[in-house]
């Protein structure tokens, strides 16, 4: 068995030792857009209130989870519970995704691909690697400091600005001209 596949079942059992609730076991198996990519799951369910996006990781043993629901900002809700359920019972029902790198972008997809399997925190890193801080880079784009934290924010809880791709390829093009 796959060694992230081992991490993801371990820290799940670990984080939810007991069987899943009457109001999460509703949402298990319910999920589609089910995907993992290495140690991280994402999936979509139908809520009481629309459809919500719903993600677990695993990083360095902690499990972290969020979920676009009005109460699942930090994981605590029983969407999570039951995407982990869901993982736990059909590991093979996720479809794998390989992230994509970067220097195998070769076309519109591939871009697609790639701007899907990196966060923007990870990209403002790379940034400040490169002695361009958050500040500089967000005035640079015509944002400020404080909407590009929030973007960045959102996209951890599953909450997506329309900016989003955008400022991400802002962040590519100043690592390569730039940094």
């Amino acid at each position: 068995m796959d060694a992230d596949v081992q991490a993801l079942q371990q820290a799940l059992r670990s984080r939810w030792t007991q069987p899943v609730g009457a109001k999460a076991q509703r949402y298990v198996d319910q999920f589609w857009n089910r995907v993992r990519r290495e140690r991280s799951l994402a999936a979509d369910v139908e809520g009481n209130h629309g459809t919500y996006h719903v993600s677990i990781s695993v990083e360095d043993g902690t499990l972290t989870s969020a979920c676009s629901c009005y109460i699942g900002k930090h994981g605590g809700c029983h969407h999570c519970a039951a995407l982990g359920a869901t993982f736990l019972k059909d590991a093979g029902s996720f479809t794998v995704i390989v992230p994509t790198p970067l220097a195998a972008v070769s076309d519109l997809d591939s871009l697609r691909a790639y701007l899907e399997s990196v966060a923007l925190d990870e990209l403002v890193q790379q940034l400040r690697q490169n002695g361009i801080t958050q500040k500089a880079f967000a005035e640079s784009i015509g944002m400020s400091s404080q909407h590009l934290s929030a973007v960045k924010s959102a996209e951890k809880r599953n909450r997506y600005f329309h900016e989003l791709g955008a400022t991400k390829l802002a962040c590519l093009w100043v690592l390569e001209h730039l940094g």
